[in-house]
């Protein structure tokens, strides 16, 4: 009998696919093709009108800059945090790793209303900062702060297991050669996390770009300092200006597929490059 005609416990792989393929059509590809048609509806010259216009540029460098900047942040003290919580035992250690997961558990709305009241100028953490002429909330650091906040789960969870798989005769094999602490990160511990590094930064990354509910509340939403894209799309769309708000949508949409590409074919030469 031959290896596709086998009899499984499990479907087939006809089956399975046909069950992948429709559902990723109907919460993926139907919607993001009716976002197209839409956004269709302009000519080209209004599309690049809407795309190109300044209050949109401004959107575009606050979203998808301040979305880089907290993955990158999350980048280092994700890993620092999923290191001690690996790597060491120390009394609270559950109550640590449980926090580490309150941005999934936490509503949107919540994190914003609670990180604008403790970064404002006269919160619990603002009114220190003040003094020294520094703004957190309802600047662009106040959007850093929220998205960094939403994002630090996805990093964590990326890379724990893998530290947690990771043998640790390798490092003290590494520091019995004579390697320092450095050494051994860059040339063991380094190789084996970065794929897992990548995919929580890119994770993090796409999380924040479409983050909406925790940044209104401390970003002030000003035009052209503060208002993220999603805002501007909301305002299009209260607006009545369906096609604007589209228009936007299919922006974010190419430059989040362009990004997720890089990212993934980077993740594709470190493996190739460890194997």
């Amino acid at each position: 009998m031959s290896v596709l005609k086998r009899e499984s416990v499990l479907p087939g792989f006809g089956l399975t696919m046909g069950f992948s393929l429709l559902y990723l059509s109907l919460l993926v590809l139907l919607p993001l093709s009716a976002l197209v048609l839409r956004a269709m509806d302009l000519s080209w010259a209004e599309f690049w009108a809407v795309a190109t216009d300044a209050r949109s540029i401004a959107s575009y460098k606050i979203t998808f800059g301040a979305s880089f900047v907290g993955a990158m942040i999350n980048l280092v003290f994700g890993m620092l945090t999923a290191w001690v919580l690996v790597r060491y035992t120390f009394p609270g250690k559950r109550i640590v790793d449980a926090l580490v997961d309150l941005p999934f558990a936490l509503p949107t709305a919540v994190a914003g209303i609670s990180l604008t009241s403790i970064y404002a100028y006269n919160g619990w953490i603002g009114q220190w900062f003040d003094p020294l002429g520094i703004r957190i909330a309802y600047t662009p650091l106040g959007v850093i702060v929220a998205l960094t906040f939403i994002g630090l789960p996805f990093v964590v969870r990326t890379v724990q297991p893998v530290l947690d798989d990771l043998e640790k005769e390798l490092e003290e094999a590494a520091v019995s050669l004579g390697a320092k602490r450095w050494q051994t990160f860059r040339r063991v511990l380094l190789p084996a996390v970065w794929p897992a590094l990548l995919t929580g930064f890119a994770l993090a990354f796409a999380r924040a770009i479409g983050e909406y509910g925790s940044v209104i509340f401390i970003s002030g939403n000003m035009p052209y300092k503060t208002e993220i894209t999603p805002l501007l799309i909301v305002t299009k769309l209260e607006q009545y200006d369906y096609a604007g708000a589209a228009a936007l949508a299919v922006v974010m949409l190419i430059v989040s597929f362009v990004m997720l590409f890089v990212i993934n074919a980077l993740q594709l030469w470190s493996h190739k490059r460890g194997k």
